[in-house]
């Protein structure tokens, strides 16, 4: 900002707060856009120098157009505040330049902050092109944030492949970001405000889980085994996020605690269970159980469905039992 000042590409604005506040007014009542009128922009040395009053530091409006911006659409825009704070225009034109940065893809609605980013920078002497992409903005969305989201349990490519989706005309539903590389052309991301649907990026979200291998799948429920994999993958009929994956999971290796209606019939089959070998198949599991304990089929349904999964409903036994028979003495405790 003092480089700006020394070079006469700014200069000290000593307007009080209520006078700007009146010509803002007037200019709404005239249905005009407000425009600075550069009243202090030549004043003489003397009146700057020993004038004790707060002012901001502005810096001169562009002599040319700025993209389809004309001179008055960027303004004689304030870069240093009262209490000589950063604008946010100022701060972040200045960021870029000085973390050479190259392309800035952000929302539309920033769009006319584009402008004042380039002018101060070009008025810095700097040269490099930015490049600046405008996506359109997400409705509905106001409480929501990437770091939501995947707390929630959605994947990072589910939430990338919503966003993309929901913007671009993508080839298909369902695709992963090295798959989105091959097709998109930011540049041709539909201008339009778009919806948030909640709902919609489940959907995405439980297919992506769906396409994951076994072991990657069991990554996200707290282990490393393709089986645990499988056994997760039973539950995904009924769920979308990874956070509820990992609860069904967490459920079936938690510590039990039985209704009273089977709470003796299911601590029966847990001593029946540390002590058995290791069965393979679940129906000869089931039939040792029967055996060992005296119960009929009817008797053991409830009671050992809880004992193998922490709960009294869900997929089906023996679909369970083919990924949990080597953790059978873990689960049974």
């Amino acid at each position: 900002a003092l480089q700006l000042l020394h070079e006469k590409m700014a200069f000290s604005c000593f307007c009080s707060d209520q006078w700007l506040a009146k010509k803002q007014q007037e200019a709404k009542e005239a249905h005009k856009r407000y425009c600075y009128d550069d009243a202090c922009k030549n004043l003489p040395a003397e009146l700057v120098i020993d004038n004790t009053s707060p002012f901001r530091i502005r810096i001169n409006r562009p002599k040319e157009d700025i993209i389809s911006f004309k001179p008055d659409d960027v303004d004689s825009f304030v870069i240093l505040n009262q209490d000589k704070t950063s604008t946010h225009d100022f701060a972040v034109a200045i960021d870029d330049m000085l973390s050479d940065i190259s392309v800035v893809i952000r929302d539309e609605k920033y769009i006319d902050s584009t402008p004042k980013q380039i002018h101060a920078r070009r008025s810095l002497g700097y040269e490099k092109d930015i490049e600046y992409i405008h996506i359109p903005s997400v409705l509905d969305a106001k409480s929501v944030s990437i770091k939501s989201l995947l707390e929630q349990g959605f994947l990072p490519q589910s939430i990338i492949n919503y966003l993309l989706s929901i913007s671009y005309k993508t080839p298909t539903k369902i695709f992963t970001l090295d798959e989105a590389l091959k097709f998109i052309d930011v540049k041709s991301i539909d201008r339009s405000p778009v919806e948030f649907n909640l709902d919609d990026l489940k959907d995405i979200n439980h297919q992506h889980l769906k396409n994951l291998d076994s072991k990657e799948l069991s990554r996200y429920v707290g282990f490393a085994d393709a089986e645990i994999g499988e056994l997760a993958r039973v539950y995904l009929e009924d769920i979308t996020t990874t956070k509820e994956l990992k609860t069904k999971i967490e459920t079936i290796f938690a510590k039990r605690e039985f209704p009273k209606e089977f709470s003796d019939k299911a601590n029966d089959i847990i001593k029946i269970i540390k002590d058995a070998p290791h069965i393979e198949s679940y129906d000869d599991f089931l039939s040792y159980i029967e055996k060992k304990s005296g119960f009929s089929e009817e008797e053991i349904g409830k009671p050992l469905y809880f004992v193998l999964t922490g709960t009294d409903t869900g997929p089906d036994t023996e679909k369970i039992y083919k990924y949990i028979k080597n953790y059978i003495g873990e689960i049974a405790k």
